[in-house]
């Protein structure tokens, strides 16, 4: 635009003082809507965010919970190894069983079948001496 001189006529400067006041006006309503979508946008923002650090905090939370349990789980099960026999115990074992060989033992079914035997045994010959003693 080129520059206003007094001399103009005053309805016409009058108008255009109303034509650049409009515009001024115009632009700021337009800053306006602009700077009120974007306190709309912060505002939404600020929500989601608020949202999105208790859904964290919620979730520590249940990792600090799952690190407890497995802390209690890893002690009672330490707890529980002190139980367990140790390698050189076994090994001493190992010795007794290789020692004793129990694989060589007998059943109590097997002990009392033997002594069956045994008596069938005794009484045959028994008889035996009574039949030889009595000729």
């Amino acid at each position: 635009m080129q520059p206003t001189t007094f001399s103009e006529d005053p309805g016409t400067l009058l108008r255009e003082l109303a034509n650049r006041m409009r515009i001024l006006e115009e632009r700021y309503n337009l800053s306006r809507e602009r700077i009120f979508l974007i306190n709309q946008n912060m505002i939404d923002q600020y929500k989601r965010l608020g949202d999105e650090i208790r859904t964290i905090n919620e979730d520590v939370k249940e990792i600090k919970s799952d690190l407890s349990t497995i802390r209690d789980i890893t002690k009672n099960t330490v707890k529980e190894l002190e139980f367990f026999a140790r390698k050189e115990n076994l090994k001493v074992l190992e010795k007794y069983i290789n020692l004793w060989n129990p694989l060589n033992f007998v059943t109590k079914e097997e002990v009392l079948e033997l002594i069956k035997i045994k008596k069938k045994v005794k009484n045959a010959k028994t008889k035996k001496k009574r039949r030889n003693t009595r000729k």
